[in-house]
């Protein structure tokens, strides 16, 4: 297996990006966590990766997925995965069955809340034999002890801790390519915009 993850050998997932669940982060500034996620989703458009939302409960607290991720991937938001209350999103089949799908093996994942929503999905495709990067600055918790716990559960089972924009570098490979351009535009523009 490729330990490197391309735009050809990996798919995005984004779990419970929900306007009510994300008002639960508190270990890392929310307008941050928001950012990173909208840079996942363009990256993704920008390089062809298949990406799979999925939503939990919708109609209760939890709310609608963030409208942003509507207008940059209408595709995938339109087929999300509205589970119907299953916490391990990887014990939906719906879910399950559409990263089948994508045919890749490399999955980076990003959730709300990292202590519910994205450590045990996470971890079970670990367990099945997918590599998985964790994008913790897209994901987040709310308090720092369970976040700390979290990270520390998908460490010893094999899942990779990473940021969007290590992520997106490592997706990128070379700057110099069209895409790569496009690319580091979404990094200074939305990951870095405090920096430039």
């Amino acid at each position: 297996m490729n330990n490197i993850f391309t735009s050809e050998n990996s798919a995005l997932l984004l779990i419970d990006h929900q306007v009510g669940t994300m008002k639960l982060i508190h270990n890392i500034p929310l307008e941050t966590v928001k950012r990173n996620t909208l840079a996942l989703a363009k990256t993704a458009k920008i390089l062809n990766i298949p990406v799979i939302l999925t939503s939990s409960q919708e109609e209760n607290i939890q709310g609608a997925l963030l409208p942003e991720l509507a207008e940059i991937l209408p595709g995938a938001f339109e087929t999300r995965i509205k589970r119907a209350g299953i916490v391990n999103a990887w014990n939906d089949e719906n879910f399950k069955a559409a990263v089948e799908a994508t045919g890749r093996k490399n999955l980076i994942m990003a959730g709300v809340t990292t202590d519910v929503c994205l450590v045990f999905p996470a971890i079970s495709a670990r367990r099945e034999g997918y590599q998985v990067q964790a994008v913790m600055d897209a994901s987040g918790s709310p308090y720092e002890i369970s976040e700390e716990m979290s990270r520390l559960r998908m460490g010893r089972e094999g899942v990779i801790l990473t940021a969007t924009n290590t992520i997106m570098a490592e997706l990128a490979q070379d700057w110099s390519r069209p895409e790569g351009a496009q690319l580091l535009q979404v990094m200074f523009q939305d990951v870095l915009p405090q920096i430039y």
